[in-house]
């Protein structure tokens, strides 16, 4: 018969089981964790990833009241200043990819824009491109930031142009990336649009499918679990959506970084994808074309994605701005 009398084996035999055993439930419990948030609480291990991307990128989240908002938003990073602003429907975790690769050369702020992701919102409110301009020019002092590059996405965009045209004293320099307030040739996204139909907005995963085909080239890989939270995220936010889209489909709204091209003076780039279904390529023609008074003109395009360069391209987009930012 063999020996199985534990204390025969010498001692580092027996805390290396000892240490085995642990470990293994260990990886039992947490399993067993992951396995239950996965089914049960998936919004909290998207939120934890996002929190640990941020952490990756160097960023912290942090809050501030300023005018009728209370402002969430991310800080990191040393350097001169960039503030990213994201677009309709979206949230600060649109950035983190490419703030991971900035934060070394940056000081960055990515707020939540006044009513999306996690800052407060008013139903009562207007969410325009003026009214929200306006908000930032709020945020903006709070916060003391002086003078800054000012980069902004689709609807964060025409907010970033408009901003920039009315406080120049802040905006050393501007960045729109596929960016809504221009002129662009018609495509079906328009069309639907200024029909009263939000492609954006969807209620089950069908839709949810299409929202991304519509916004990305390639579909990403996303787990089941994932997909019902963006889903049901999307859905509580359908009244505020369908207030904001009502807004933006008037032309002084939909035109309003065209409307105020004269009198930007700094200096400015446009960045946008070959693909884009949403705000068609050709609106970087009319950028071009209207910037009679900018200081320097700047036109890159991306190869193979969609409306969304950061989350596709982001070290591409990531090495554009900065050479961007350090020629001005």
């Amino acid at each position: 018969m063999p020996n199985t009398d534990t204390s025969t084996r010498p001692l580092w035999k027996r805390m290396l089981v000892r240490r085995l055993k642990f470990l293994a439930i260990v990886v039992v419990v947490l399993g067993v964790l992951l396995g239950g948030s996965y089914l049960f609480a998936p919004q909290w291990l998207l939120n934890a990833n996002y929190a640990r991307e941020a952490m990756a990128a160097q960023l912290d989240k942090k809050s501030v009241q300023a005018g009728d908002t209370r402002w969430s938003y991310y800080e990191g990073g040393s350097g001169p200043t960039i503030v990213l602003l994201h677009g309709f429907a979206d949230s600060k975790n649109v950035w983190l990819d490419v703030a991971k690769q900035l934060t070394p050369h940056f000081h960055l702020v990515i707020p939540d824009l006044p009513g999306w992701g996690e800052s407060s919102r008013d139903m009562d409110a207007s969410y325009n491109i003026d009214a929200q301009a306006a908000r930032l020019q709020a945020f903006v002092q709070t916060l003391g930031l002086g003078r800054f590059l000012l980069v902004g996405h689709s609807m964060g965009g025409a907010i970033a142009g408009t901003y920039a045209a009315e406080h120049p004293e802040h905006v050393s320099g501007l960045a729109l990336m596929d960016s809504f307030g221009l002129k662009f040739n018609e495509n079906a996204f328009a069309r639907e649009s200024l029909a009263g139909k939000d492609p954006l907005a969807f209620s089950d995963a069908a839709g949810f499918w299409r929202a991304t085909d519509l916004v990305l080239a390639k579909r990403p890989e996303i787990p089941g679990r994932f997909v019902d939270v963006l889903v049901a995220n999307n859905v509580k936010d359908h009244a505020f959506m369908a207030k904001v889209f009502d807004e933006l489909r008037e032309p002084s709204q939909y035109l309003a970084v065209q409307n105020r091209l004269g009198q930007l003076t700094m200096p400015v780039l446009g960045l946008w994808c070959n693909g884009d279904k949403v705000i068609d390529i050709s609106a970087m023609d009319s950028l071009r074309n209207g910037l009679v008074h900018a200081s320097g003109i700047s036109a890159s395009t991306l190869i193979g994605c969609g409306h969304m360069p950061q989350m596709e391209k982001p070290g591409e987009t990531a090495q554009i701005l900065t050479a961007f930012a350090l020629s001005h």
